[in-house]
């Protein structure tokens, strides 16, 4: 299997799950996790003017709904993890911050184009959209201490993390999609794959407590549902047809057979525990697998 770096070039002990320390003997991330920073660009215009999923209204807005999250929300990440940049003394996790910061910057300008192309072509408002998540970024910013900033950073890359794995391990989430998007939304589980546990191992290394840890998880959880489902309102407001029909068979897609969150209980429970780990979910093997079939060996480092 051949990509430049990262999940790719795993070798069969890797595969195995086995587990190796960094030089601050704080992590567990394996040490054959490379964190690539790949500069794609995505040509979606005219993809995003239509129902690009299946030609369904409610696939298509929920990862629409998702994309106009990640702007601000990869920002924060950014901003939160570079506070305590300057604290981190191992020159492994460093390596690890300055890829976890360059995935994240061109997730954020991607995203950035992603939503300003659809709010064009479907005559939305960005900033309205916006508008609750950078009110929450600003209130975080002003009165939060950087570590809880930060521990609210290690909870929304798990969320995202189990996301992204749901994706790989359950091909029926993206199937129908336009590829020029699952090509898309594919890269950026990619690397959420790869950069796991960056905030995690940092939040760690300052000497973030598993209490904090926990209690940004739940309220996490609380916002980031809530402005899923508020962006997913404002971008069906016009919808004509029945509700009731769309949101039930919206529901069957999420959580149905094969649904695309289905499976993600146990993972995201698993953040509670006291000895939690990210990659104690050891998923190289099947996004290397997902990434050779999908043609990841197109993807160019920066």
């Amino acid at each position: 299997m051949t990509q430049h770096g990262g999940l790719a070039t795993f070798t069969t002990a890797a595969f195995r799950g086995e587990y190796f320390m960094t030089h601050s003997s704080l992590s567990r991330t394996p040490e054959d996790v490379d964190i690539v920073t790949r500069n794609r660009q995505f040509d979606i215009e005219e993809v995003l003017a239509t129902n690009w999923h299946s030609d369904d209204v409610f696939k298509t807005a929920f990862f629409n709904a998702l994309s106009i999250l990640f702007p601000l929300g990869e920002q924060f990440f950014i901003d939160s993890v570079k506070a305590y940049r300057s604290e981190i003394d191992d020159p492994v996790l460093q390596e690890r911050v300055k890829g976890f910061m360059g995935q994240e910057s061109v997730h954020r300008r991607e995203h950035q184009k992603y939503n300003e192309a659809l709010c064009e072509a479907h005559g939305l408002d960005l900033e309205e959209l916006e508008a609750l998540v950078a009110k929450r970024k600003a209130f975080a910013q002003k009165h939060l201490p950087a570590l809880r900033q930060l521990a609210g950073t290690v909870a929304l890359e798990h969320l995202t993390a189990i996301m992204a794995d749901a994706t790989f391990r359950n091909p029926a989430t993206l199937e129908g999609a336009h590829p020029k998007m699952k090509e898309l939304w594919h890269w950026h589980a990619l690397e959420e794959t790869e950069h796991k546990a960056v905030a995690f191992d940092v939040f760690e290394a300052v000497g973030g407590g598993t209490g904090m840890r926990r209690s940004a998880m739940i309220l996490t959880t609380i916002e980031f549902t809530h402005h899923v489902i508020r962006n997913m309102r404002l971008l069906l407001r016009d919808y004509k047809g029945s509700r009731i029909k769309l949101w039930f068979g919206g529901m069957k897609f999420l959580f149905g057979k094969n649904g695309a969150l289905r499976g993600l209980l146990r993972p995201y429970l698993d953040f509670y525990r006291k000895d939690f780990h990210p990659w104690d979910h050891d998923n190289r093997e099947l996004v290397g697998s997902v990434m050779k079939e999908f043609g990841g060996g197109t993807v160019q480092p920066i």
